[in-house]
Formats: structure tokens, sequence, C-alpha cells
């Protein structure tokens, strides 16, 4: 994918929605870390002024999705190991936050509101549909977090996970079976709907530091 290849959007489109477009192409990989965006070639696709586009790639600018270089142009960020244990450690931190958040009288709210992403999961995983997990996966903490009842943490959460997606990159997951992702994600649930709050704290760290480990394995 190319950025010739973005649909024209109408000229009442906002920025955000030019920023969106830009996100979900960065997290999927259509816009390859390291690649440089140019406002004339986007404006061209999207069919709109520069101005919005040029809104959009600052904003992500400002969420560290693209950076800029002085006299060079605005590109996607590139992310090493290091960038990778940065990640999941923050993301450590806010879901756990979120987690304690659900813990204290929303657990019932958060079951629910987890059920449809495990459910897509486990039908995709059957399927051998390793991008479809990947969705469902990302769908799963996007509703954790949202359970929380937080919109600061739902702000801050949007582009570690986007990041998230990044890091996997090509690979779409580091599950060997894909119904072992399923499965974590089953007992994540689980956890979250009834039993010991340490099991679900456990469980939640543990799946973060596992995923460190399968990305450092690749």
């Amino acid at each position: 994918m190319s950025i010739t290849d973005f649909e024209p959007v109408n000229q009442q489109s906002t920025a955000e929605m030019i920023a969106e477009r830009l996100r979900a192409a960065i997290m999927r990989g259509a816009l390859a870390p390291g690649s440089q965006l140019g406002e004339t070639d986007l404006a061209a696709s999207f069919g709109v002024s520069r101005g919005p586009v040029r809104e959009a790639m600052q904003r992500l600018v400002q969420e560290g999705l693209l950076f800029s270089i002085r006299n060079r142009g605005i590109f996607v960020i590139e992310l090493a190991i290091d960038d990778v244990v940065d990640i999941y450690r923050a993301r450590t931190a806010l879901e756990g936050g979120a987690l304690e958040l659900i813990l204290d009288g929303r657990r019932e709210i958060a079951y629910a509101a987890l059920r449809p992403s495990v459910e897509a999961m486990r039908e995709r995983a059957a399927a051998g549909d390793a991008p479809g997990v990947s969705d469902a996966d990302q769908e799963f903490h996007e509703a954790l977090v949202g359970a929380a009842d937080s919109p600061r943490l739902v702000r801050a959460a949007r582009t570690l996970l986007i990041e998230t997606r990044m890091c996997l990159g090509a690979l779409q997951t580091t599950y060997p079976d894909l119904r072992d992702q399923a499965r974590e994600h089953v007992e994540l649930q689980e956890a979250i709907g009834a039993g010991p709050p340490d099991r679900a704290r456990a469980l939640l760290v543990e799946h973060m530091h596992d995923a460190v480990r399968r990305l450092r394995d690749r």
C-alpha cells in the first residue's frame, strides 16, 4: 500500500478523520516504519486541502506515531526492542490501573464488555485467522481500559495499543497456536469477572511479560 492508495474523503471531513485513517494504516503496517509522509501527496489522495492533512499529521507527531526531522519531513516511527519493552511496561502500569478501578465495583460491567472480543478471538483462532485474532486481541484490551470508565486512561492507551500492533508487524501474532492466545484472554476475562482479585492482577502482569518474551524471541 502506498500513500496514493487512500480513498478520497469528503471535503467536509475533519483532520481527526484523516488522523484516524493514518493511525489505522500505521497500526497495520500499510505505512511502514520509517516511511516518509508528504502533505501534498496525502492531500491529493484524501481529496482535501493540505491544511487538514497538516493538522492530522501534527496530531500524530504529538501522539508519538510520527516524528519530524528539520528540513527533511515527517516519518513513521520505528520501534527497537527497547521501545517494545517500554511499551509493555507502560501498558502494564496503565492497564493495571484500569484493572484496579474495575476490581473496585465494576467487575460485572468489565466481564460483559470483554465478552464480544473474547468470542471473536475464539472464533478467529479456530479459523486460523491470525490478523483477525490480533484485531480481537486489541479490542479486548481497549474494552478492558474502557470498562474502567476513565476517559484519560482510554486516551493514554490508544497510542500504546497502536504501537503494540506495530511491534508485531507482519508477524500479526507471536503465538504458534492461535488458540493459546485466545485461551489466555478467556482466563483473564474469567478472573476479572469473578475469583480472587490477585489472580486477575497476576494474569494481567504475566500476559504482558509473556508478550515481551515472545517478541524478544522473534
